[in-house]
């Protein structure tokens, strides 16, 4: 029998994990292309022999996920394997019928397929969908677990936008560590909050060996989850993060509805600015789809640090990028602000872009009168720059994790909005960790 030729679909991060972990070193298969999509700048790539193994010398080839009948035809496919996260469920079954009628059996590997087992104790952090909270839920786990004592090292979801070799492995805990690995705007968003607190954050392409490293200065483990996606390691506990702004999401989107049946806990967040009748909606729905997880309620109060420069300002409100593309937010934290502050008047940047930050709204048309904070690679961002320096407003409300002024030249006054977790209730993130024994 000849190898069974495989395509891997993906968007640089879940699609990598689950080569290496089940195709890289298994001789029965023959693992022919990656396809790419929701990350520009992918095709005419290649994952490189020196994470491909030894059965690949040359490396694998890394195309626009357009080619994808063409490439099923040319390379003799038998077997598609989708490998990315936070669509819906009919686009999950369009892709399979595609993959189906050009003559290929399309899968969906499990975790238990694809998740390795941590020497130490190890907490995952999910979502239902992109732009839930995860990662000031992540930030609070990391903040009780060390004032209990513990050293908790941090893991990220893989973002490898640039040289894959040189990122088999990152570790950040300096600013200069992000500068060091040329990190992009959406890499720098997850990892530095986590250098703010103090702490270390592992991310890059090979997660066993990532892993590994991590390991050896924690007591814990922290997966902290992007997407919607599952863990890449065994959990002994996992937080799901579940949005009251887009009720039943939880059932429909994947695989965060995998990663809601997956949970020990559900936090319901943004308790504080969602409809009630919404509430009620999503904690119905984890009840139906996972009776035995426990629901925290959580709040997510705003922090402004300029809130003079909103207050009957014209403001042009910029929001994290996947959470108002691929994610379908309407709004963020930016906009909650400029409501709550009283801005005059939200500021269309549309009239105002250029370059691949036009070709975004193209895409995207749904995102409407936000700036999503697009940063890929070093153009995206110049072209984010020019975007918002062209757009005539009063002051720019910054919605993202981290302080864009710092990365961006920007020409006008700015505000950064920030928010934390808080809880509502009696049951607490910190009762559960005491009660699994981690505290």
């Amino acid at each position: 029998m000849r190898k069974k030729n495989v395509l891997i679909m993906g968007a640089a991060g879940r699609d990598f994990h689950n080569f290496n972990v089940v195709y890289r070193n298994n001789a029965d298969f023959n693992v022919v292309a990656f396809t790419a999509t929701q990350i520009p700048n992918i095709d005419g790539r290649k994952y490189p022999s020196e994470l491909a193994g030894e059965l690949y010398p040359e490396g694998i080839k890394i195309f626009e996920e357009e080619k994808l009948e063409q490439l099923i035809s040319e390379y003799e496919v038998d077997e598609v394997v989708f490998s990315y996260s936070d669509v819906p469920f009919n686009y999950v079954m369009k892709k399979a019928s595609i993959v189906n009628a050009a003559g290929a059996s399309f899968k969906l590997l499990s975790a238990n397929e694809t998740q390795v087992k941590s020497t130490k104790p190890l907490i995952s952090v999910l979502a239902v969908r992109t732009g839930c909270g995860k990662s000031q839920t992540s930030r609070k786990i990391v903040r009780i677990l060390r004032d209990a004592g513990k050293k908790v090292v941090a893991i990220r979801h893989p973002m490898p936008y640039g040289d894959l070799a040189k990122q088999r492995v990152q570790r950040f805990a300096t600013i200069e560590d992000l500068k060091k690995h040329d990190c992009t705007i959406e890499e720098i968003e997850e990892y530095e909050p986590h250098i703010a607190l103090g702490g270390i954050i592992y991310a890059g392409v090979d997660y066993e060996a990532i892993l590994r490293e991590a390991e050896k200065e924690a007591d814990v483990i922290l997966w902290d989850g992007g997407n919607n996606d599952m863990s890449f390691y065994k959990s002994d506990l996992t937080f799901t993060v579940v949005d009251p702004h887009r009720p039943g999401h939880e059932l429909c989107y994947y695989p965060g509805n995998t990663s809601l049946r997956m949970a020990d806990v559900a936090v319901v967040n943004k308790i504080d600015s969602a409809d009630a009748n919404n509430i009620l909606e999503v904690i119905e729905n984890i009840r139906n789809e996972n009776p035995g997880a426990l629901i925290i309620e959580g709040a997510s109060p705003l922090v402004v640090d300029h809130p003079e420069l909103i207050t009957g300002k014209r403001v042009l409100i910029v929001e994290d990028g996947p959470t108002l593309t691929h994610g379908e937010m309407k709004y963020g934290a930016g906009t909650v602000a400029a409501q709550k502050l009283g801005a005059s008047e939200i500021i269309d940047p549309r009239p105002f872009t250029v370059s691949s930050i036009t070709e975004t709204f193209k895409k995207y048309p749904g995102i409407g009168v936000l700036l999503p904070a697009m940063g890929y690679g070093e153009q995206q961002m110049k072209d984010l720059e020019e975007t918002i320096n062209n757009t005539d407003c009063d002051s720019v409300v910054i919605g993202t994790p981290i302080d864009l002024g710092r990365i961006l030249k920007i020409n006008k006054p700015s505000t950064r909005v920030m928010y934390e977790l808080q809880e509502i209730g009696s049951l607490t993130i910190e009762k559960v960790l005491r009660d699994r024994k981690f505290i």
